[in-house]
C-alpha cells in the first residue's frame, strides 16, 4: 500500500486556505508531463473526492491523489515551507532521480 506523510506545518497551510475559501476537503495532488526532467507536482483543492482518488489524513487534513501519481509518489513527505519571501509545497520525495537545475519538474 502506497504512502504519503504530510508534516504539521503542510497541515496548518491546507487547513488555513479551506477555511479561507469556505469550502473543500483537502489538497488534491498529481503529477503530469511537463519541464525539462519529465514530471512536475500539479496541486489543487478538493472540493470533492473522485471515485478513484486515494486519501491520506495526518493532522486533521486529508490529501487526495491521483491513481496514476500514486507510485511517483510513495513514500512522499509533503511540507511547507518559508524561503525568503517565498512560501509553497515542497514534495521530499524518496522516488525522485534528477531533477532540473530550477527544481520544476522531476524524473523518477
Amino acid at each position: 500500500m502506497a504512502h504519503l506523510s504530510i508534516t504539521t506545518a503542510a497541515a496548518q497551510q491546507i487547513q488555513q486556505v479551506l477555511e479561507e475559501r469556505g469550502q473543500g476537503l483537502g489538497l488534491r495532488v498529481t503529477v503530469k508531463p511537463s519541464g525539462c526532467s519529465g514530471y512536475s507536482y500539479v496541486l489543487d483543492f478538493a472540493d470533492e473526492a473522485a471515485a478513484n482518488d486515494v486519501s491520506f489524513e495526518e493532522h486533521g487534513v486529508r490529501v487526495f491523489v491521483a491513481p496514476e501519481a500514486l507510485e511517483m509518489l510513495d513514500g512522499s513527505e509533503v511540507d511547507y515551507v518559508s524561503e525568503g519571501l517565498n512560501r509553497f509545497f515542497r514534495f521530499n520525495n524518496p522516488n525522485v532521480k534528477d531533477q532540473c537545475g530550477c527544481g520544476e519538474s522531476f524524473t523518477v
